[in-house]
């Protein structure tokens, strides 16, 4: 609590000095600089933003490049705000003494630090984590420059919780909450950089590039994390109470969660489903886009996208198109009537085929005559496909379309259903007995 009291005590006499000074000539001039200076930017910001395009013009400069000018311009108007109020202090140093135009100082400093500040935030592409670490940082150089960084972190430390050996204290919270920020930061930037790497691999499949692109993010984040703790002096056996709660979490309500999570590692090992394929999963089909740690991302014939747990791709029967053979044999059922020859039925419908480019020649198709029904001859065609990715009603489509024009062509009926109706007088008149036929169509 003494450090406290003494860091109030510092500010208010910081508070008092500006009142007295408030009181000589010295400290209205330097307000009244500031607030033209202020005035300068202003009117140099609207300028700029009436009569100049950054944007249009930095149209194919590299992202990175382009997101700094961004930055740049975006504080332009502060950066303006600085170069006029140094100007300002260099030229009141030749009539008065630094004491007497510290203002101008102060706020050439402060202007100065949040440019330079901003202009490394911008490499954080996060509009979030990109306004957090600017305002910390800022935060922390403007108590540097008005000489309270030391008194405010003897009052955050002097404030604590002591929890077994660790002593948690507003200035251990801040601490480890900025350093966190920048190593997750920095091992996320890290881990994208080699992921990128491991996928232009081409002598890994998808599934192991996939595979360690995650591990490698994961081992990271753990490894910037457990750096972080042990530079606040956070012992890590300390947090043993912590894996005892994560466990009680995962029996009580994360069992799904867990093994999801799992379930990805699985896919990822074995090899049963990479990016790319094609499954079916309860009557969905689609091609694997994504094998996330918790879902996976199918996208379905129709445009819709399903994240589909991959517990259920795990313990469900999942039919995999393109596991290890893309190729796939497909079949259109048909029939034709009694009066037509089946030799002949068999040849015109394999000859069908041929105009087709996406069946395949070897194995070659067939056509085979599955029984005489009550109606029709029922045949069977079945061909081959390699290419099951790029859908597979679309070909049974042009088959059938083929197939009907080959018949029209040749004279080939297909039949439809006929029944015999027979009505019968029930009142025993000469019309009994009477037999009528009569067509009807299912």
């Amino acid at each position: 609590m003494d450090d406290v009291r003494q860091y109030l005590d510092t500010v208010l006499e910081s508070i008092r000095a500006f009142s007295v000074e408030f009181a000589s000539i010295w400290l209205p001039i330097q307000l009244g600089l500031l607030l033209v200076a202020a005035a300068i930017a202003y009117g140099c910001k609207v300028w700029i933003r009436k009569h100049v395009h950054f944007a249009a013009r930095l149209t194919g400069v590299p992202p990175i490049i382009r997101q700094i000018l961004l930055a740049v311009t975006v504080n332009l108007p502060v950066i303006i705000f600085a170069l006029v109020t140094a100007v300002m202090y260099q030229t009141m140093l030749e009539v008065a003494s630094p004491a007497r135009v510290y203002l101008l100082n102060i706020a050439t400093s402060l202007a100065t630090a949040w440019v330079v500040i901003s202009l490394f935030a911008a490499l954080l592409r996060n509009h979030f984590v990109n306004r957090a670490v600017a305002i910390t940082a800022w935060t922390i150089a403007a108590l540097s420059i008005l000489g309270l960084l030391g008194n405010t972190t003897k009052m955050l430390d002097s404030v604590a919780l002591p929890i077994g050996d660790v002593r948690i204290s507003p200035l251990l919270i801040l601490k480890t909450a900025i350093l966190l920020m920048v190593a997750l930061w920095a091992a996320v930037v890290f881990g994208n950089f080699l992921d990128k790497r491991i996928q232009h691999t081409t002598d890994l499949t998808p599934s192991i590039q996939i595979l360690l692109g995650k591990v490698v993010r994961l081992s990271l984040v753990a490894l910037a994390v457990a750096i972080v703790l042990n530079m606040v002096g956070i012992n890590l056996s300390a947090l043993a109470w912590f894996s005892g709660a994560v466990g009680v979490g995962v029996g009580f309500g994360l069992q799904k969660i867990v093994s999801n999570l799992v379930s990805g590692i699985i896919l990822l090992l074995d090899k049963s489903i990479k990016p790319g394929d094609l499954i079916a999963v309860a009557e969905e089909v689609g091609w694997v886009t994504t094998i996330s740690a918790r879902y996976t991302l199918v996208t379905l014939r129709d445009g819709r996208e399903i994240l589909m747990p991959n517990e259920d791709l795990v313990t469900q029967r999942v039919v995999n198109w393109s596991h290890t053979n893309s190729r796939v044999r497909l079949e259109v059922l048909f029939g034709v009537s009694y009066a037509s020859d089946p030799h002949k039925v068999r040849k015109v419908a394999l000859g069908a085929l041929e105009g087709i480019p996406r069946i395949l020649k070897t194995p070659p198709p067939h056509c085979s005559l599955l029984k005489f029904g009550d109606f029709s001859l029922d045949f069977a065609l079945r061909f081959w496909i390699e290419d099951p990715i790029n859908g597979v009603g679309n070909v049974r489509s042009e088959v059938m379309f083929a197939v009907w024009d080959a018949f029209k062509r040749e004279g080939i009926e297909i039949p439809y259903p006929m029944h015999d109706v027979r009505v019968v007088n029930g009142a025993g008149s000469l019309d009994a007995g009477l037999e009528t036929k009569a067509a009807q169509s299912m």
